[in-house]
């Protein structure tokens, strides 16, 4: 019987408890290695590049727990599924590190006001770590490979996490170099205690990798706007059908990997067959749900084409609004014609950080639209752009 192919959450799991494992199972090894090289030498840079591996193992053991608890179905508590998780893991492994790293700043400070002299007989120490860098960049470069499929925030983190701790282990193994040939350097006087320098250069930068995961997971978190790309695709699928005239109000929404759902208003003309449109509206859905995995629901828009007015008038509009900004939109433009005077409405779409509010660019354009006849009353809705 031929096997069944995984699903992409499933593969996607299923890498994400791949690199987990196999993080924790490295980076504890990594950590015996060097807490028995730091205590040995009495090298504190050694002993925080230790405490820095025993907390990247810690942090392999929540992005394990990030994939399980990511990986469960939808439920009635949680109607769009649990991938969330995943940039909750990544914060918690980011508090970890900056934690750790703050409290090795403090020891490697209290090593420089009393430096101690190191213990490097041998030149062993320096070969287990010097292996230890090339451990850590195939560790790298295996996390890399497995997000490829993964595409996950959490092992993104690890990436960086593996390749700050080749800077961190290239530091502390020159600070021993230097202890071993018995070199201290001299700064105006000042008898420099290298190993304690060395110690604050690996904390200070194990606290900077927190900070950049923090970074990293939030946006997420909080709401990050779609890919340039991805909104120029979702609008090109839209309109590469032939009756769809136009699409605006695009809104993607990010529930964690494998779980994005969208909305869009497709606009058509309104001398086309009401089912037909629909009919097409089924079609683009299922379409931008198979080619991009993405859950849409696409408004029907249907918009007056034909009639010559109608199309004067707006282009009168798009003329007044492109001259206060080129980056404001008009859609949904119809005309309502009374006995005393005419209203035009539309909606007007913003982009980021405008620089008038929303009551001052209405008594703007509806000023410059009077002008042009003071029969033309304006019913403006202004909205933001989420893209």
């Amino acid at each position: 019987m031929r096997k069944q192919k995984a699903s992409p959450a499933v593969l996607r799991t299923r890498c994400g408890l791949l690199s987990g494992w196999t993080g924790i199972a490295v980076n504890l090894l990594l950590f015996a290695l060097k807490l028995s090289i730091g205590l040995i030498s009495g090298s504190q840079s050694v002993v925080n590049d230790a405490v820095n591996n025993l907390s990247d193992a810690a942090s392999s053991t929540v992005t394990v727990m990030g994939f399980t608890i990511g990986g469960k179905p939808a439920d009635k508590e949680h109607p769009f599924g649990h991938g969330r998780v995943e940039y909750i893991a990544a914060i918690i492994i980011a508090l970890a590190v900056l934690v750790i790293g703050a409290e090795l700043v403090h020891s490697s400070i209290d090593r420089i006001r009393e430096p101690q002299e190191l213990a490097v007989g041998s030149i062993l120490p320096l070969i287990i770590l010097g292996a230890t860098i090339f451990v850590k960049l195939w560790l790298a470069y295996f996390y890399y490979t497995v997000n490829k499929k993964a595409n996950s925030v959490a092992i993104r983190a690890v990436v960086k996490d593996s390749l700050s701790d080749t800077f961190a282990t290239s530091v502390t193994i020159f600070a021993l170099i230097l202890a071993r040939l018995h070199i201290q350097p001299v700064w105006f006087g000042y008898r420099v205690p290298v190993d304690g320098f060395a110690g604050l250069i690996v904390s200070l930068y194990i606290f900077a990798a927190g900070i950049g995961i923090v970074k990293d997971a939030v946006g997420p978190l909080l709401g990050e706007p779609p890919s340039a790309d991805l909104v120029a695709s979702i609008k090109s699928k839209i309109l590469s059908f032939p009756s769809i005239i136009g699409v605006h109000d695009l809104v993607v929404h990010n529930y964690g990997p494998g779980r994005v759902f969208a909305s869009a208003h497709a606009e058509v003309s309104s001398a086309e067959n009401i089912m037909e449109s629909h009919d097409t509206i089924d079609l683009i859905e299922r379409d931008i749900e198979k080619v991009f995995g993405i859950s849409m629901v696409i408004h029907l828009d249907p918009i007056e084409c034909d009639d010559e007015r109608t199309s004067a008038l707006k282009q009168i509009v798009l003329l007044v609004v492109k001259d206060i900004d080129v980056n404001l939109q008009v859609h949904d433009f119809r005309v309502v014609d009374g006995p005393t005077h005419t209203n035009l409405i539309f909606d007007l779409v913003t982009p980021h950080k405008f620089r008038y509010t929303n009551k001052e660019l209405i008594d703007k354009v509806s000023k410059r639209i009077s002008e042009y006849d003071n029969r033309y009353y304006t019913v403006i809705t202004v909205e933001h752009s989420y893209l």
